[in-house]
C-alpha cells in the first residue's frame, strides 16, 4: 500500500521534500498555515501534489506516515506534539532527504559563520572541480537535488532548528563554529537546550569522520574536552595556540590535517575581519580533508566573493561608508561587526529581542560608536541599555532612521546596520531588511548628485 507522506510549510524545504516524496512513490499531501508563493504552487501543481494554504486541517494530516515539517514551525506546537503522540515520525526535510543518498555531507552549524563558512567551502570545492551541490539554510532543496540533480558531495548549512528533526543523518565532516545565546525563545529561555541542539550535528558520526570546531568559543571547547565526542575533533582559533590545528601565526593563517599543512597570509583572503578568519580556518580544514590541493585552495579563498548582508559595503555617500550586516541578528554577530570597525559609527540596531544581553557590547559600543539609532517597534530595552553609554535616537521606520543617519554621519564615518535582533516587527526577514537599506542607501546617492 502506498505511504502517505504529509509536509507541514510551503517554502523550498518543503516543495523539495514534494518532489523527492513523488519520485520515491509516496502519496503527497503538502500544508501551508500561511499563502503559498505563486512559484511554489505552480512547482506543486506541475508534480500532482495536493495542497492546502491558509490553514492546516488536521484531519488530513493525521492520517500520515511520515511528517516533514518546515524547521519553521515550533516542535512545541500541539498538532506536532500531537503527531508524535500518535506514533507518526516527524522528521526535517535534510533528514528526509539524507535517508535517500550516500553522497559526502559537509555540514556546518553555529550561532554566527555559518553561512559565509557554508559558501565559502563550497565556492572552493566548486572551483577545485568537485560535483558538489550547495543545500539547507542556503543554496536550493537538500531533497530536491537528491531527487533530480544528485551530487557527490553537498556542503549544507544547518540550523538548530533543522537538527532537531535530525535522527538517522550522517555528516562525514561537521562544523561547528560557535555558540552564543540566540533562538531562546524557542528553547525554554536555556542555553543549554539550544547547545544540545547545535551539538546533535555530531548524531551518528564514526570514528573516521571529522568535526571542527570553534576553539576560542567556551561553550564548544569545554564539551569537547571532556572527551566523549566520537569523530576526530580538530579545533581553530584565532591566537597562537599550538594544540589546535588552525592559528595564527603573526598575520598568516596556518592549517594543518594529518600530514598536509597550508599557510596563507590573511590579507590575502578575500573577506576580512576577526570573524571571516574563523570561518576561512573552517573551510581550510573541511577542505584539507575533502583532499583539494594547496593550489586550489589558495584559489578559493582568493577568488571569494563578499556574502549579501554580512558586512557589505553598500556605497560611499558624502565620504560616509554604508555598510549592510542585516544577517547580525544576535548580539555575537554584532559584536563582530562592531569589533572590525575602523572608523566612528553610526550604528542601527533594533528589531524583535531574543532574550538579548547586551552587556558584551558595551566596551565596543563606547569605544566605537557616536550614534546608535534603535529601529523598530519596540525598542525600549536597547534605549535602557545603552543610553549610559552613548547618544541614542529613536525611530519606527527605516525611511526616519536612514534620516537621522544621513544628517547625523559626517565625512569617514561609517553607517552600520547590524540589527543585533530579529527582523520581523518591521521586516519580512533578515534578507528584506538588507535589500531594503541598500534601496535607500541608493536613493541618498541620488539626493547628492
Amino acid at each position: 500500500m502506498m505511504k502517505r507522506l504529509v509536509i507541514l510549510g510551503g517554502g523550498e524545504s518543503g516543495v523539495g521534500a514534494a518532489k523527492l516524496g513523488k519520485k520515491l512513490g509516496f502519496e503527497v499531501f503538502l500544508s501551508d498555515k500561511g499563502k503559498l508563493s505563486d512559484k511554489y504552487k505552480r512547482a506543486l501543481e506541475e508534480l500532482g501534489v495536493e495542497y492546502e494554504e491558509g490553514q492546516h486541517t488536521e484531519e488530513r494530516i493525521f492520517t500520515a506516515d511520515l511528517v516533514v515539517k518546515s524547521p519553521g514551525i515550533p516542535d512545541k506546537l500541539p498538532m506536532v506534539m500531537g503527531l508524535r503522540e500518535k506514533g507518526i515520525e516527524v522528521i526535517s526535510e535534510i533528514e528526509f532527504a539524507g535517508r535517500y543518498t550516500d553522497a559526502k555531507m559537509y555540514c556546518i552549524t553555529g550561532s554566527n559563520g555559518k553561512t559565509t563558512t557554508t559558501l565559502l567551502l563550497y565556492h572552493i570545492l566548486e572551483k577545485a572541480g568537485y560535483d558538489v551541490g550547495l543545500a539547507g539554510n542556503v543554496g536550493n532543496s537538500l531533497a530536491a537535488q537528491v531527487a533530480d540533480s544528485l551530487h557527490q558531495v553537498y556542503v549544507v548549512e544547518l540550523s538548530s532548528f533543522q537538527l532537531d528533526g535530525m535522527f538517522q543523518f550522517r555528516c562525514d565532516t561537521a562544523i561547528l563554529t560557535n555558540i552564543t545565546p540566540d533562538h531562546l525563545d524557542r528553547y525554554d529561555y536555556k542555553f543549554e537546550n539550544y547547545a544540545n541542539s547545535k551539538f546533535r550535528i555530531l548524531n551518528n558520526m564514526r570514528k573516521e569522520d571529522l568535526f571542527i570546531y570553534g576553539y576560542d568559543c567556551e561553550m564548544v571547547r569545554e564539551r569537547v574536552e571532556r572527551g566523549d565526542i566520537v569523530p576526530k575533533a580538530v579545533g581553530f582559533t584565532y591566537t597562537n595556540c599550538a594544540g589546535v590545528n588552525a592559528n595564527m601565526d603573526g598575520d598568516t593563517v596556518v592549517a594543518h590535517l594529518g600530514d598536509r599543512e597550508f599557510r596563507i597570509a590573511k590579507q590575502e583572503i578575500t573577506i576580512q575581519g576577526r570573524h571571516n578568519v574563523y570561518n576561512a580556518m573552517a573551510a581550510i580544514l573541511a577542505a584539507l580533508k575533502a583532499g583539494v590541493s594547496d593550489e586550489d585552495l589558495r584559489m578559493g579563498l582568493t577568488t571569494f566573493p563578499q556574502v549579501e548582508h554580512r558586512l557589505e559595503t553598500v556605497d560611499v555617500v558624502n565620504g560616509v561608508t554604508y555598510i549592510n550586516d542585516s544577517k547580525a541578528t544576535n548580539v555575537d554577530s554584532a559584536w563582530y561587526a562592531l569589533d572590525s570597525m575602523h572608523a566612528p559609527v553610526v550604528w542601527i540596531a533594533g528589531g524583535t529581542d531574543k532574550g538579548n544581553d547586551y552587556s558584551v557590547l558595551f566596551d565596543l559600543v563606547k569605544e566605537k560608536v557616536k550614534l546608535l539609532i534603535c529601529m523598530g517597534m519596540d525598542n525600549e530595552k536597547l534605549i535602557k541599555a545603552f543610553s549610559p553609554i552613548c547618544e541614542v535616537v529613536d525611530t519606527h521606520s527605516l525611511d526616519e532612521t536612514m534620516e537621522v543617519a544621513y544628517c547625523r554621519a559626517e565625512k569617514g564615518d561609517v553607517v552600520l546596520l547590524s540589527p543585533c535582533c530579529a527582523s520581523f516587527d518591521l521586516f519580512k526577514n533578515y534578507e528584506n531588511r538588507g535589500e531594503m537599506f541598500k534601496e535607500k542607501v541608493k536613493s541618498l546617492k541620488l539626493r547628492v548628485h
